[in-house]
């Protein structure tokens, strides 16, 4: 990254400050410009992470829990909503948080006396939630660290990824092969991110690009079914597609059972999920205030396009009740009707394995770049270890076969690969004495009940506190400003507040998520789910309460950014291009003192 002289004499005093001997301070630098994620790489995490195994098999639970087509699309246009909302508050923290003062140069600012700019940085909500309820200081960090770091994987995914690739090979009911290949998938995530950080990159953008490209496909067999086309098995589908969609039958005998209605809504809610990714990584996208909203949004409106179109191309192919007199997903069920045989739906699944593999590489990627920003916090055992950078495997060799006159070698969080693959196996661990599906379907329930919605609810509400209490002070110096004010803040947070309360309703008894269709009573994983908080909780007293009394010191935490114009420009973006951390414990002093 080109630099200014000013701009690359902190840099050199900083690295020199760091690397002195008997220095406990840790570097950790941000990718060079030439290692920045461009936008078709953000679009790429969103689209990794959104289209999995949920669009191939939520449909068919969401009409099971509703009995009406007509309200289960319904469900997913207020879902593509509730998403785009979601990305809107994200965008509008995002872009306007943190703030810091510009470096001087000479006597003056650059940007003027006392203004402060926002400098993107990764870690996503946890940057925004520290911000929103600051005090008592390690509260939110400690209750938001614990869960984020235990449950911030793609566990349950992983197992859905074995069942599936188990299908595909004809023995389904192999428990043991599913869960080693669930750990096999989780282990190469891991390794592909920490040996090359740009392979990496390259296979999100690979997967993402055949995402696209699966489901369009399904789209359009959907569609040409409903055209009288025939692909294999006798042409139905204009009499499929009159039948569920004919005005007087479409949203004929919906449920009435709010417990369906609101675990459904918490399933379309985490299949439209993925606009966080990006945020996770922030610091490591290219020009974030330029481009970084338009390929957001853009991606958002695309995936809720062809969510919205999925789900009517099935229901263009398969009848109503055809669904719901089977437990099988979505997918299976309408390859074997389009195409009449056993074979399809096989390499469907195959194909469903590998777009549930794009979620965990995705969220691997993003996932250990927020762990290493909670390790420097301090709040973990071991937290300098777990916080920095090393550079790749992959670009040490090529360096040695093929120096590069200096340039920055790529590196990844190797250390904090290594914790998310460490918790991810042991939530693999942990469900092996249930079945593959009643574990998927936990972890899944788990997460989005967690960092879905009561984290989302935290973040939204806490927008609304800052625009009621800062006022213009927040609304006149944001980086994004949300189409309708705080109205995307308003409904996001109504609607994680009901899914919070109403996933302890009880689900009628055929209700596809009632105790006797799943093994496990309703109100056991929103427990669990509000439970974590008081594990947070608890973890914050011990560390930052018990500890420091024990030892009669206080832990004191630096992290000091090296900010800089992107490109070396005067009108460049201001980005980090390094942070300092350094921690210890100092002797508490007395109130006389």
């Amino acid at each position: 990254m080109p630099l200014t002289a000013a701009d690359q004499q902190r840099v050199d005093e900083a690295e020199a400050d760091a690397e002195a001997a008997g220095s406990s301070k840790l570097l950790v630098r941000s990718p060079p410009d030439t290692q920045k994620l461009g936008s078709i790489t953000v679009m790429g995490l969103i689209i990794n992470r959104t289209i999995g195994s949920g669009i191939y098999v939520t449909p068919a639970i969401v009409l099971r829990a509703t009995n009406s087509v007509g309200v289960s699309l319904l469900l997913w246009t207020l879902g593509a909503i509730f998403g785009i909302c979601g990305l809107l508050v994200w965008l509008e923290l995002g872009l306007s948080i943190p703030k810091f003062q510009p470096p001087e140069e000479g006597n003056h600012s650059i940007d003027g006396d006392g203004t402060y700019e926002n400098v993107p940085r990764s870690g996503g909500e946890k940057n925004y939630l520290e911000y929103i309820y600051k005090d008592p200081r390690f509260q939110t960090t400690c209750m938001y660290g614990v869960i984020f770091v235990v449950l911030g994987n793609l566990t349950g995914n992983a197992i859905a990824m074995g069942q599936y690739i188990m299908q595909a090979a004809g023995v389904p009911d192999n428990e043991p092969a599913v869960r080693g290949i669930a750990v096999a998938a989780l282990t190469g995530a891991c390794l592909i991110h920490g040996l090359w950080r740009n392979g990496g990159i390259v296979l999100n953008n690979v997967l993402a690009l055949i995402k696209i490209l699966t489901l369009m496909a399904v789209i359009i067999i959907g569609f040409a079914a409903a055209g009288g086309a025939s692909f294999g098995s006798e042409p139905v589908g204009r009499a499929v597609a009159k039948t569920n969609f004919a005005t007087h039958s479409s949203f004929a005998g919906p449920s009435h059972d709010a417990g369906s209605y609101a675990r459904s809504i918490v399933y379309v809610v985490y299949s439209y999920s993925g606009f966080k990714q990006p945020f996770y990584v922030l610091s490591e996208v290219s020009h974030p205030k330029k481009r970084f909203a338009k390929a957001t949004i853009a991606t958002m409106i695309l995936v809720a396009v062809l969510f919205i179109l999925a789900n009517v191309a099935y229901l263009c192919a398969v009848p109503k009740d055809r669904i719901l007199s089977t437990d099988l997903d979505m997918a299976n069920i309408f390859f074997q009707d389009v195409f009449g045989n056993e074979i399809a739906p096989r390499v469907m699944s195959g194909i469903i394995a590998l777009s549930i593999f794009g979620n965990i590489v995705v969220m691997t990627f993003t996932a250990s770049r927020v762990k290493q920003e909670i390790a420097k916090e301090g709040i973990l055992p071991f937290s300098l270890f777990f916080a920095r950078s090393t550079t790749t495997p992959y670009a040490w060799l090529k360096e040695r076969l093929w120096p590069s006159d200096g340039r920055l070698l790529e590196e990844s969080p190797a250390t904090a690969l290594l914790m998310h693959w460490f918790f991810a196996v042991i939530l693999v661990a942990a469900t092996s004495s249930t079945s593959t599906e009643i574990a998927y379907l936990g972890l899944v329930l788990l997460y989005a009940y967690t960092l879905v919605i009561m984290v989302g609810f935290f973040v939204a509400s806490g927008v609304l506190y800052l625009r009621a209490t800062k006022r213009k002070e927040w609304t006149d110096n944001l980086g994004f400003k949300p189409w309708g004010g705080p109205t995307a803040a308003i409904i996001y947070s109504c609607t994680c507040a009901f899914m919070i309360v109403g996933v302890f309703i009880t689900p009628g008894a055929t209700s596809p998520f009632s105790y006797a269709t799943t093994g496990v009573r309703h109100y056991i994983i929103p427990a669990v789910g509000l439970g974590t908080l008081l594990i947070g909780y608890s973890y914050y007293l011990v560390f930052a309460k018990l500890i420091p009394r024990w030892r009669k010191k206080v832990l004191i935490v630096e992290r000091e950014p090296i900010i800089v114009r992107q490109g070396g420009r005067q009108d460049g973006e201001w980005v980090q291009i390094l942070e300092v951390v350094e921690f210890w414990w100092a002797a508490r002093q007395t109130k006389e003192a």
